[in-house]
């Protein structure tokens, strides 16, 4: 008597882990082939901005730059920055690669990388709805620098 309990119950065990491995399995690969839910409620995103175009000035009032006006003049992918006011006007810079990003109403996020070893160059935070502008330069013991932008040409891309 105690040998048919020891197998049903060794039965009954199997049949549940067997049922309990099948359900793993259908609901992982349901799981895998449905977006996840940040992707269905609009997550984050990493769309690139493109400021073919746009000539950008940026006045500094604050940090590292105070009293310089750079003008920004964007290709498809590259930045050209020319002092135009301030103690850095003379200074010849190179033309460097960028990577522009949305990131919130009005706002892109800008970095600017060195053409050859791509190392970052320069990060900005627009917002043009305020026209502040967030500089972080690397390169020195107080590399941030804010103030406002104007922008001097629109680029085909509308803002964000």
């Amino acid at each position: 008597m105690r040998g048919v309990k020891r197998l049903r119950f060794a039965s009954a065990v199997l049949v549940a882990a067997v049922s309990i491995g099948g359900y793993a399995v259908v609901t992982a690969g349901a799981a895998t082939a449905r977006p996840s839910h940040a992707a269905k409620a609009g997550g984050p995103s990493v769309k690139r901005f493109n400021l073919s175009g746009y000539v950008i000035n940026a006045d500094y009032s604050l940090g590292r730059n105070t009293g310089n006006t750079f003008q920004q003049t964007y290709k498809a992918k590259t930045v050209h920055g020319v002092p135009i006011k301030g103690p850095f006007v003379g200074t010849k810079f190179p033309v460097e690669d960028y990577v522009a990003m949305p990131i919130g109403n009005h706002e892109i996020y800008v970095a600017w990388l060195d053409t050859k070893s791509k190392a970052l160059l320069d990060v900005f935070v627009m917002n043009f709805a305020t026209h502040v502008v967030f500089d972080y330069a690397p390169g020195s013991l107080k590399p941030e620098s804010s103030g406002t932008i104007t922008v001097v040409h629109k680029g085909s891309s509308p803002l964000p």
